[in-house]
């Protein structure tokens, strides 16, 4: 089952869809996958992905393209470009359109792993300090609201 997320792998690569879900499986993470990008789209508006690694080149749209879409259907989910084509140019494009991560092929699958590992435990620090900061203000609220019943 899964260890610390759930991940989508988006690539039209048959190949390079079952080797990266293989190896995330085996180290536990609960894996799916997409073809293209709007079937990632699809996927992402009624199943929750903590992250997702996405081709920069896909056949219905660039990966550029959808990370822009992801953002808005899961904004906090962590998205990895990975590309066969490593540029300056799809480096910066893919920062400034929320990439969080740029990977290039073939695919070092240990340091993928590495990186996954990194940015899940991240986003699960990120969360449970909200979580913590939210029950904060909720026991001052309610001290608050008691102190002021009192004076009344």
């Amino acid at each position: 089952m899964s260890k610390t997320g759930k991940i989508l792998v988006v690539d039209d690569d048959e190949n390079v869809r079952k080797v990266l879900s293989t190896a995330l499986e085996d180290d536990g993470y609960f894996v799916d996958t997409a073809e293209t990008g709007e079937e990632a789209i699809e996927k992402s508006e009624v199943n929750f992905y903590n992250l997702a690694l996405i081709d920069i080149r896909l056949p219905d749209m660039e990966g550029t393209k959808l990370l822009t879409a992801m953002k808005q259907t899961t904004p906090k989910m962590i998205m990895i470009i990975i590309t066969g084509y490593p540029t300056l140019q799809n480096a910066i494009e893919a920062v400034n359109k929320g990439a969080d991560g740029y990977v290039t092929k073939p695919v070092d699958i240990g340091n993928l792993l590495k990186i996954t590992k990194k940015h899940l435990k991240r986003q699960q620090e990120a969360r449970e300090y909200g979580e913590e900061k939210v029950g904060q203000f909720i026991e001052t609220r309610i001290r608050d609201l008691e102190a002021r019943a009192h004076q009344y």
